[in-house]
């Protein structure tokens, strides 16, 4: 392994030096915006965190049909578990955990996910539900990878996905319908309507997915709808308003090495949010009142209904030229019922508070200083600290470095206090992170890279010590470090690549985090002619770990999808994707083998 680390450096440095800064000085800045580290549209130059950003044709290109499926293939440090064509489930079989950098836990509470800047989990359990983020529904996804606790509280602990929706960009009626047919009778079918004129805008979509699944009594469906309005209330105000409701229904058949164990689960989740934003010459930010919520219907006898609702107050203000202080107020309630059987149990409605401040502070013309800190008060565990440093360095106008030590925690959720195992009298879990990176372009800006060294300290990590009956404990702690290296290269205006690649190595081996992960996306456009290729190499994924009297299992695996799209006429495009080309026999679920070689096909048609 350092053999391969070595070289990956001494490619980088020789690449950095074959280009002349004659070759750069007539290079076209293209910056890359983001809000999710920051509250504020900047440059992700700027930005504390280690921040990536996935565009919507990035995940159209992909051909996956889930949001989450597409992150591992351009994000660095970060991958997903996964079992099926569609449906990540839920409970013992369930997968769609989500690990950044090592931290993830299972079920994922250790990564908020946020829906236009709110969060998104569910009240009991405490974390997302992967099976509700359709991919027609996005226009981009932002990813840190590492703590975002200063900014969003716990369960940011790990690191933040927010998922950023479309509304209507274009003035007047627009419509899109899609149907999408393809292997073990999978079939998608989407339409959307917007409509854009003076200051107001609606959006809507609806959504139908569904699959046999890649075994008996795996199927999956889900159907979801989503509505946006927007109104520009004058030139510095606007406020828009969203509501969305996904029901979906999934089978699961049990792990291959054990005799069948059917097992179904019913589930509705729901979201709604408002906001209204300002935008003045030197203030700018939001008040958004959100509420998710959802019903479970397990075939064990489980049900249950939750809430997650809360209030955002930020402000971002530049107090000077080159002082810039973001303020905010977080409140937050969640809580729900749940019982099996006869047995009926309400469980205590939980709340937060939290404010938090962080200033960014330029220096010299080059170097951009970052301090925050955030106070959190939970009405059962008290009250938590959360600081924050970071640095970034312009170098030139091609090379930037940044650094940053930032802190990260989590909360015990409702199910870890009550239900499975409980202990109401567990502690937070935290986590330091320490990171540094180096961001270079190349050829007049034609090349882009990122290379980042980061190590993870966890403590208080909460596990299930076996008893009579088993109960949680803080008694977990890790010790994660390794490299991230992501490049994107546009070579001609048709031909464009992305890679990267992430080295983890682990002091306590865990599940769903592999050593080695290198990702390839070549896109070609030639007309009327889309081309995508992906290649994804995943080396040292534990899918089950060791024990007295099992052994592990460890896979290797290389995936390679491909998919082409043609715009018959400007109105009509087709597609034909096939995912899995090599048709590799692999499992990231351990008893849950991945499909082998899938098609699938559609069209789209724009009104």
């Amino acid at each position: 392994m350092n053999k391969i680390k070595y070289i990956l450096l001494l490619c980088f440095f020789f690449a950095a030096n074959t280009f002349s800064q004659d070759q750069l000085k007539d290079s076209v800045r293209l910056e890359e915006l983001v809000v999710t580290g920051s509250k504020f549209e900047t440059s992700r130059k700027l930005v504390p965190f280690s921040v990536s950003q996935i565009s919507s044709d990035n995940i159209r290109q992909s051909g996956h049909y889930n949001v989450l499926s597409t992150l591992s293939t351009y994000v660095p440090g970060v991958f997903i578990t996964e079992r099926n064509i569609l449906g990540f489930g839920v409970s013992t079989g369930g997968s769609g955990t989500i690990n950044i950098r090592g931290v993830g836990n299972s079920p994922n509470t250790q990564v908020l996910v946020l829906i236009d800047g709110h969060p998104q989990y569910q009240g009991i359990f405490g974390h997302p539900l992967p099976d509700a983020y359709v991919a027609s529904d996005v226009e981009k996804v932002e990813v840190i990878r590492g703590p975002g606790s200063v900014l969003y509280g716990s369960n940011a602990m790990a690191g933040v996905i927010n998922i950023i929706t479309k509304k209507q960009q274009k003035d007047g009626l627009s419509a899109t319908v899609n149907a999408v047919y393809g292997s073990y009778n999978t079939q998608k079918y989407a339409g959307t309507i917007g409509f854009k004129k003076d200051k107001f805008s609606v959006f809507a979509s609806g959504n139908y997915d569904r699959t046999d699944g890649i075994r008996p009594n795996t199927d999956f469906n889900i159907e979801n709808g989503y509505l946006k309005v927007g109104y520009d209330i004058n030139h510095n105000w606007k406020a828009m308003g969203d509501v969305s409701i996904a029901h979906f229904n999934a089978n699961d058949n049990g792990s291959v090495y054990d005799a069948p164990a059917p097992f179904n689960a019913d589930i509705t989740r729901g979201k709604a949010s408002i906001s209204i934003e300002n935008n003045y010459s030197k203030l700018d930010g939001a008040i958004k009142l959100y509420h998710n919520f959802g019903k479970h219907d397990l075939s064990d006898g489980f049900q249950s209904s939750d809430r997650n609702s809360g209030l955002m107050i930020y402000q971002n203000y530049k107090l000077f030229e080159n002082t810039h202080i973001t303020g905010g107020v977080d409140a937050k309630q969640f809580g729900g019922v749940a019982n099996k059987g006869d047995a009926a149990n309400t469980y205590t409605t939980i709340n937060e508070i939290a404010g938090y401040a962080l200033v960014r502070q330029k220096l010299l013309g080059f170097l951009d200083l970052n301090a925050g800190l955030r106070f959190e008060n939970h009405s059962i565990f008290g009250n938590e600290w959360i600081p924050m440093g970071g640095a970034s360095a312009k170098v030139n106008e091609t090379t930037n470095l940044k650094a940053s030590i930032s802190k990260g925690f989590r909360s015990p959720t409702m199910m870890e206090l009550y239900l499975y195992a409980p202990n109401i009298e567990l502690k937070p879990e935290r986590m330091m992170n320490y990171e540094v990176s180096w961001m270079q372009s190349f050829i007049s800006n034609k090349l882009n890279t990122e290379l980042t060294a980061f190590l993870v300290e966890g403590e208080n990590m909460i596990d299930v010590v076996p008893g009579a009956p088993p109960k949680r404990q803080n008694i977990g702690s890790f010790l994660n470090k390794g490299i991230e290296f992501s490049a994107k290269y546009r070579i001609t205006n048709q031909l464009n690549i992305q890679a990267n690649y992430t080295y983890l190595d682990l002091k306590k081996k865990i599940i769903a985090a592999p050593r080695h992960q290198a990702n390839l996306n070549l896109n070609y456009q030639i007309d009327k002619l889309n081309i995508n290729l992906s290649a994804q190499h995943v080396n040292g994924l534990y899918s089950r770990l060791e024990t007295s009297v099992i052994s592990p299992v460890v896979n290797n695996f290389t995936l390679l999808n491909a998919r082409v799209s043609a715009r018959i006429i400007k109105q009509l495009n087709i597609f034909v994707a096939v995912h899995n080309i090599l048709n590799q026999k692999y499992e990231i679920n351990y008893g849950y083998p991945m499909p082998g070689i899938n098609f699938h096909g559609g069209v789209n048609v724009e009104l």
